[in-house]
């Protein structure tokens, strides 16, 4: 077991680098999904299922296509060679493709996956038929090891399901427990007896999307768009407190190395000191039927329940996710968990029993979607680089096989959240992969009658009519930043149809009226007349809010049916959104505070509504400046939280105030203060359920967006206009990358004012450059201007 952690560690997994057989995608797969005879196939279990597979020679190749019901993890010779599968639903089922050559050998070898399906008590991210497991191979050769009856199986009965003691709404993976002295160990290791093992049982072959099923089975396979999951070792776990035992005062790096007497009772308070996604790894000799408890948290509690300054411990306990084992007494015992945790601290507990038990070292292998940062950023404002890098985190964190709200308590792709996350992905790295698939994902959700879930994959329905409207924008985003027009136009029949869904809930004037389902449009501060994320309602249902997101979404349809489209349909969007501009102007303007309210009544205003006056254009010019600087000075208003707070900062860029941005980062100074190394969900700093949200990391598309003034100026990004907005700072200089390469950009003020900027654009493109109203041509290549 030391040895195969070692492995799992390092390993780097070359899945999804391959290509598959044609014939695989459009035809019936000779490999069959298999399951453990006599088990509960919606139960919760974990289950092995092994292959011995003879070679004269060592191959050059070898492509197999692996997934399972609910995930699986494959060995080959005793090494981790691919994990998923990526998270799909029943109609896109993922498979993922690898080439497992490098680890096979001449003779015999083994070849084993441990499946496991957490059953009712699954996560809500995770779509399910039933336990199962299919391994295709690509070829005639790989054939050999296609599933089917000759594969052997056993159940592992070792394993059971830990309830966290959350705090909050959680619906992510529970704890893990397992009695090592029941567990099936080291079945991975070529060594192993399997000679007690069952014959796998058999469902049917496998079926790509699209093949007649003829009710074979319910998975329609597809193969899987993204590369396999980051798994990098992590050390640095500090001790922060001892219960029962004495440590020495120094320890190697990812090395506890120390014994718990028997019959004693020692916790050790870990922190990894930022937060973290990863495997939990550790490694124990002896210790007979010692309990050992692994508990996570992203931050500790008081007894008000409240978070306060996560540095901070005294006081304090933590409440969260728990894996709890059972040890066996042999040496070199290594336990890691079936699916990644989510901590900042780490609580170690053991209870031992008449043996002592030798803690040998506890690290951890961190894990997300392999995203590379391709930014540069530095400023005279040094706090500003600390914002960066904790909104990376924070998106990186919340960045898996599909993106998340949050890592530790839902693991959910909700579209206004997703949508700020693609941002960040094409501002920050040059792997789209992630974003198309969000997209994908939303637009297969669709219900019947036009309207997507809210959130996706998952099970049940969770129904967010506004976010639907946030979808468009997602398409219309992509179009503006990546160079993919078909990509764009394959989705315009899904926008049709959303809009036909609000259509069926206009009025005559084309303001909505009892539009169903959740009506989320943001967690806000000082939230009069607001419930559960809703902004007030009329008593017919309508509010300016929604009207102004259908009104927006009419705009970007528009232009996305006038470039690449229906010209009749652009001329309809475009008549459907003149009408719902005056009826919104008509409706919600108060001529006396000069605001634009919440609902006809007057009674309810907020920084929602105006800001999206401002994005939509009902309001330009001056008075759009003066109706921003209002909506952020009224006293009696509904302010936006961490998440609004993204489209308030473009309407202040709208408007022309662009260099008052740093002024609008107090949030995120505040959470800095309370030593939040990830963006939490709301505006609740000391109290926030999530401690790492990505929709809180928009300051990683404004500090290149709106700092130093990169933007596209046409489809696809074809053009760029570079208008930065300094505020305070007198020096700053970044780069960020571009479909056609990086652009780098220098900005320092003299002591006269002047300006002194440097701009290299990739080759084929070029743009504009815009400085106090003063535009200059930029081409491709090196700029450089002094104004």
């Amino acid at each position: 077991m030391k040895n195969l952690f070692f492995l799992f560690a390092f390993l780097s997994l070359s899945a999804v680098a391959q290509t598959v057989n044609p014939e695989l995608l459009t035809k019936n797969w000779r490999a069959f999904w298999v399951y453990v005879p006599n088990t509960d196939p919606n139960d919760y279990g974990v289950y092995h299922f092994r292959k011995v597979l003879s070679l004269e020679a060592k191959p050059a190749t070898y492509v197999v296509h692996v997934s399972a019901d609910n995930r699986y993890k494959l060995f080959v010779n005793g090494q981790l060679v691919s994990l998923g599968p990526a998270r799909g639903d029943l109609y896109h089922w993922h498979y993922e493709t690898v080439d497992i050559a490098p680890y096979l050998q001449q003779g015999n070898n083994v070849v084993m996956a441990t499946v496991w399906n957490d059953g009712k008590q699954k996560p809500l991210a995770q779509i399910s038929s039933r336990t199962a497991f299919i391994l295709q191979g690509d070829g005639k050769a790989e054939s050999a090891l296609n599933t089917n009856a000759s594969w052997k199986c056993v159940h592992d009965t070792a394993y059971a399901l830990v309830k966290p003691n959350a705090i909050g709404f959680f619906v992510a993976p529970y704890g893990e427990f397992i009695d090592m002295n029941k567990a099936v160990l080291n079945s991975e290791s070529p060594e192993y007896n399997d000679s007690h093992w069952e014959k796998a049982a058999t469902i049917g072959t496998g079926l790509p999307k699209g093949v007649n099923t003829m009710g074979a089975n319910d998975w329609m396979l597809v193969p899987s768009a993204i590369p396999q999951m980051e798994r990098t070792p992590q050390y640095g776990l500090k001790v922060r407190k001892t219960e029962g035992l004495t440590l020495p005062k120094k320890m190697p790096v990812g090395k506890l190395n120390f014994t718990v007497p028997a019959n004693t009772k020692a916790t050790i308070l870990l922190d990894q000191t930022f937060n973290t996604n990863a495997y939990p790894v550790l490694q124990y000799s002896g210790g007979k039927n010692a309990t050992i408890a692994l508990k996570y948290a992203e931050a500790l509690y008081d007894n008000n329940y409240d978070k306060g300054n996560r540095d901070e411990i005294e006081g304090k306990k933590l409440h969260g996710v728990t894996d709890n084992l059972i040890a066996n007494g042999k040496k070199q015992q290594t336990f890691t968990s079936l699916y990644w945790k989510t901590f900042r601290y780490l609580q170690l507990s053991v209870q031992t029993d008449s043996e002592p038990i030798t803690i040998e070292q506890l690290y951890s292998l961190a894990t997300g979607y392999p995203f590379q940062r391709a930014t540069t950023f530095s400023s005279d404002d040094p706090q500003l680089s600390q914002i960066l890098n904790v909104g990376w985190r924070t998106a990186r964190m919340c960045a898996m096989e599909t993106y998340m709200d949050c890592p530790y308590y839902e693991q959910l792709q909700y579209i206004g959240d997703t949508r700020i996350q693609a941002m960040i992905t094409y501002y920050n790295t040059t792997d789209d992969r992630l974003a198309r698939q969000a997209i994908n994902a939303i637009s297969d959700s669709r219900l019947a009658e036009g309207v997507t879930q809210g959130r996706y994959p998952a099970s049940g329905d969770n129904i967010i009519s506004t976010f639907s409207l946030m979808w468009i924008g997602m398409l219309h985003d992509y179009y503006l930043y990546r160079p993919d027009s078909s990509f764009v136009k394959q989705h315009l029949p899904a926008m049709r149809q959303i809009l036909s869904f609000y259509e069926s809930y206009t009025q005559p004037d084309g303001t909505l009226k009892n539009a169903p389902y959740w009506k989320f449009v943001d967690w806000p501060e000082n939230a009069k007349g607001w419930r559960m994320g809703e902004p007030p309602l009329n008593p017919d249902g309508g509010s300016a809010v929604l009207d102004l997101q259908l009104l927006w979404a009419y705009q970007w349809a528009s232009q996305l049916e006038e470039v690449l489209g229906n010209k009749g349909l652009q001329q309809m969007y475009q008549q459907k959104a003149s009408q719902l501009a005056q009826s919104i102007r008509n409706k919600y303007w108060d001529n006396t505070q000069q605001l634009f309210a919440d609902t006809p009544a007057k009674k309810n205003y907020s920084q929602h509504t105006n800001t999206l006056a401002i994005l939509t254009g009902l309001v330009e010019g001056q008075a759009a400046q003066d109706l921003f600087k209002r909506m952020m000075s009224f006293n009696n208003i509904t302010r936006a939280s961490i998440y609004f707070r993204y489209y308030v900062n473009q309407a202040l860029a709208k408007v022309g105030l662009a260099d008052e941005y740093l002024q609008q980062l107090d949030v995120w100074r505040d959470y800095l203060k309370l030593g939040m190394t990830t963006w939490g969900e709301d505006s609740n700093i000391k109290a926030t359920r999530s401690d790492c949200h990505a929709w809180g990391a928009s300051p990683n598309i404004e500090f290149y967006r709106m700092l130093l003034g990169i933007d596209t100026a046409a489809k696809g990004f074809a053009e760029v206009k570079i208008a930065p907005h300094l505020g305070t700072l007198k020096e700053v200089s970044g780069s960020m990358p571009h479909p056609y390469g990086t652009i780098k950009v220098s900005y320092k003020l003299d002591k006269k004012g002047k300006l002194n900027a440097n701009i290299t654009l990739p080759e084929k493109l070029k743009g504009t450059f815009v400085w106090k109203n003063t535009t200059k041509e930029l081409k491709a290549g090196n700029n450089t201007f002094i104004m």
